[in-house]
């Protein structure tokens, strides 16, 4: 039976698109529900943060800096409603950008609110910038492998290592120092990856991350 992963629901900015994270798990073998409840579905196996606006700094005791978005609140609270019951039910989360910054503020981290050179960032045209990274051993390295992979990005804010949540461990650091991507050190399967694996440019290279998430989703 194909395993039922919750997303939580919220009209998509226009740089983002919601059909790109559904089409990727379905095309893993997953079946995909948008929640707008405030608790999980009970036979979700598993939980996905997409991407979007910026995390609302006063989440990590910070104020907005002059290039923060303007918080939303409503979609702050709701994902970290649903987030904090998945890590209690221990099913697997797969966090996205966004996703990756918010899980690292659930958890007691913090944000670079803005990195200053354009290197992270999606350029004038909407397109991603590109770079290169490798994993340590761990979760994501089962799926890519011990060589570097070329991903890509599209976000403005990071998070650095001073800045890492407790019980989160850096498998994937950038060329800059900000963490690329991060596993749980107690949950059964909880990962966080700043790239865009759902993007069409990057979907057949990233089908062995949201099969490795499908399969750990599936029931035992």
């Amino acid at each position: 039976m194909k395993p039922l992963i919750a997303i939580p629901r919220w009209k998509a900015p226009t740089w983002e698109r919601t059909g790109y994270y559904l089409d990727s798990l379905e095309g893993a073998g997953a079946r995909c529900q948008l929640v707008e409840e405030k608790k999980l579905p009970a036979d979700a196996g598993g939980f996905l943060l997409m991407g979007g606006v910026d995390v609302n700094p006063k989440l990590y005791n910070e104020k907005p800096g002059s290039f923060t978005d303007r918080p939303h609140e409503e979609r702050d609270t709701h994902e970290l409603r649903l987030l904090d019951e998945a890590l209690e039910r221990d099913i697997p989360v797969l966090a996205i950008c966004r996703g990756h910054q918010l899980l690292n503020v659930a958890l007691g981290g913090s944000l670079l609110q803005h990195i200053e050179d354009n290197g992270h960032r999606w350029t004038d045209e909407g397109e991603s910038n590109w770079h290169e990274i490798s994993f340590e051993a761990g979760r994501l390295s089962n799926v890519y492998g011990a060589e570097p992979v070329r991903v890509n990005s599209r976000h403005h804010q990071g998070i650095t290592q001073d800045r890492l949540a407790e019980g989160l461990r850096p498998v994937s650091i950038s060329h800059d120092a900000y963490v690329e991507a991060m596993e749980s050190e107690t949950q059964r399967w909880t990962v966080g990856v700043q790239w865009h694996p759902e993007r069409p440019e990057l979907r057949q290279e990233s089908l062995a991350l949201f099969q490795a998430f499908a399969a750990a989703c599936r029931p035992d």
